[in-house]
């Protein structure tokens, strides 16, 4: 890895210093003055929004209703419900007494940590850096961005806006390549919020552990889909070629493998080709629908289309797709079957857009092959059966879950989203985002407690209070 250039550390060390002071200043911060510095950063964002459009298409085709609904609508929704409860959750918590604190009084204050960073990923640039820097924002934080440099139009965009809205003391930003992003996380953050691969995450988690930073990790993951025999087939494949085929596969919570009762795969098979054909058109005829994005760069479409010659080479069957097309980085909507379960495309996160489908002959089975990896970001199960969906939810874990649905729960304001173990540390969005950017601070106030009469010395007056304080505890 290259050295960081003397003149980006420098301005970096700079920018640091000043949240350092700044940060101060904000712990003594109101609802209000959050609520302000969100709402000059909306005026610039929604003035932004033909350049957000222009650059999502330019990095990667983007069409133009993916950026509205994944990149703008999420981020402004955000906005809104922040706006709407930030009051609320600053409120300090009340803390009644027990036996032992009799006398005192305690609260729940939340502070802000103070000085955090935002690291996001290139497949949504917009919504996972800003839903991040709005929660920081509102707990009351100073924010250092690094975007990714895999979209360098959207992070160019996303700079702008970032010098428009905010004074550098508030939310600074700094485009680069790996070694911005390693001297950055090298410095004595107060939080870290991650997004981007296990692998990746692992090395952030390395680097905070050395100042004991607090850390929360949106990894990723192969997220499975179970479709269970009593599944509505029409409904589900819909929803699922929906969730899979999105920014050409490129989501971290997007349908990894499909895992189908045997007696109902030739129906799924068929559905989902006519759904694909619907949506985007099969094969090669996708290359030419506008509804349907590029791989982000040359590597990931060598690394996608190695993964599917890898499959075929075990065993594989390309079902539908397989094209790929090196100039403008395309691969048609993909599904493949038959390949032995150690396969690079079984064992490793796909990231785009094609669809391994296997099979069950049982429940416990689906089950058990699901427990076996590492926990997932997202777990969806498709079934009518009451008791198949109850089982798969109390015998997997996984970060979310969707019940005949994909992606919805990332969208919703009131439900935490995060991963678990390998898929993730902590929550975000909403109030979760909020508690993620703050320190829950207890504070107790001495007001007529008997405390005092249990100190030293341990006379045997004093030792008599005390097993009688245990035997009313206990």
């Amino acid at each position: 890895m290259s050295e960081i250039k003397k003149a980006v550390k420098t301005s970096i060390d700079k920018i640091f210093a000043e949240q350092k002071c700044y940060a101060l200043e904000l712990r003594k911060s109101d609802y209000r003055q959050r609520l302000d510095v969100l709402e000059r950063f909306q005026r610039v964002f929604n003035a932004s929004l033909d350049k957000i459009y222009a650059a999502a298409a330019a990095d990667f085709g983007k069409p133009e209703a993916e950026v509205a609904m994944a990149e703008i609508m999420p981020v402004v929704a955000e906005l809104k419900h922040i706006r709407k409860n930030l009051k609320k959750w600053m409120k300090s918590e009340r803390v009644m007494p027990t036996l032992t604190t009799f006398g005192t009084r305690s609260k729940i204050i939340k502070e802000p940590k103070g000085v955090t960073l935002v690291v996001s990923p290139w497949n949504y640039p917009f919504n996972l850096t800003f839903g991040p820097m709005m929660s920081s924002i509102a707990a009351g934080n100073t924010v250092i961005i690094k975007p990714s440099e895999m979209t360098p139009n959207m992070s160019g965009v996303i700079s702008e806006i970032v010098t428009e809205a905010f004074r550098p003391e508030e939310v600074a930003i700094f485009e680069g390549k790996s070694e911005v992003a390693s001297y950055l996380t090298s410095l004595p953050f107060d939080h870290i919020f991650f997004t981007g691969s296990p692998t990746v995450g692992k090395h952030v988690m390395a680097a905070a552990a050395k100042h004991l930073t607090s850390v929360t990790l949106e990894l990723g993951g192969k997220s499975p889909v179970i479709i269970d025999k009593s599944a509505d087939i029409k409904k589900t494949i819909g929803s699922i070629a929906w969730g899979k085929f999105t920014n050409n596969g490129q989501t971290c919570i997007a349908p990894d493998y499909l895992y189908v009762h045997e007696s109902i795969k030739d129906r799924v098979i068929s559905e989902m080709k006519a759904c694909i054909e619907k949506q985007y058109g099969l094969g090669a005829d996708a290359r030419g629908n506008d509804d349907y994005c590029q791989v982000v760069n040359s590597n990931h479409h060598s690394r996608v289309s190695a993964l599917i010659k890898d499959a075929q080479a075990k065993g594989g069957v390309v079902l539908t797709g397989g094209e790929m097309v090196k100039a403008g980085r395309f691969i048609a909507p993909t599904l493949i079957a038959g390949m032995s379960d150690d396969s690079a495309i079984m064992q490793e996160e796909i990231f785009g857009p094609v669809l391994p489908i296997i099979t069950f002959s049982d429940l416990d089975e689906a089950v058990a092959y699901v427990n076996a990896k590492p926990k997932p970001l997202a777990l969806y199960i498709y079934a009518q059966d009451k008791q198949a969906i109850n089982k798969v939810l109390q015998e997997t874990s996984a970060g979310g879950t969707c019940v005949n649905q994909t992606m919805m729960h990332f969208l919703h304001p009131n439900l935490p989203f995060g991963g678990v173990n390998n898929s993730g540390i902590g929550n975000s969005g909403g109030m979760w985002g909020f508690r993620a950017f703050s320190h829950e601070r207890s504070v107790l106030v001495e007001k007529f407690s008997a405390a005092s009469m249990l100190h030293p010395p341990y006379t045997p007056k004093v030792m008599k209070l005390i097993k009688t304080t245990m035997k009313m505890v206990s």
